[in-house]
C-alpha cells in the first residue's frame, strides 16, 4: 500500500477519535494519528479521493499533503 499524509484539523482527543470512527468505517487500510501536528498517515488501497471525502465526514478541514515515502 501507499502511505498517504493528511492534514486534518484536530484539536482534541474527540477529534482524532471522530478520525479513528470514520476510517475504521471504511476498512482496508491501517493508518497513525499525530494529533499535535494534525496529521493523518494511512495506508490503504483506496484512492486519496475516498480518504479525503472519509476524513471530511468528521466535520474537520481536512486536505492531501501528498506520498509519504514507506520507512
Amino acid at each position: 500500500f501507499q502511505k498517504h499524509e493528511f492534514f486534518v484539523d484536530m484539536t482534541c482527543e474527540g477529534c482524532s477519535n471522530a478520525v479513528t470512527r470514520v476510517l475504521h468505517r471504511l476498512g482496508g487500510k491501517s493508518f497513525d494519528i499525530d494529533l499535535p501536528n494534525k496529521k493523518v498517515y494511512i495506508d490503504s488501497e483506496h484512492n486519496v479521493d475516498t480518504l479525503l471525502e472519509t476524513l471530511k465526514k468528521t466535520g474537520k478541514n481536512a486536505s492531501y499533503l501528498g506520498e509519504k515515502s514507506a520507512q
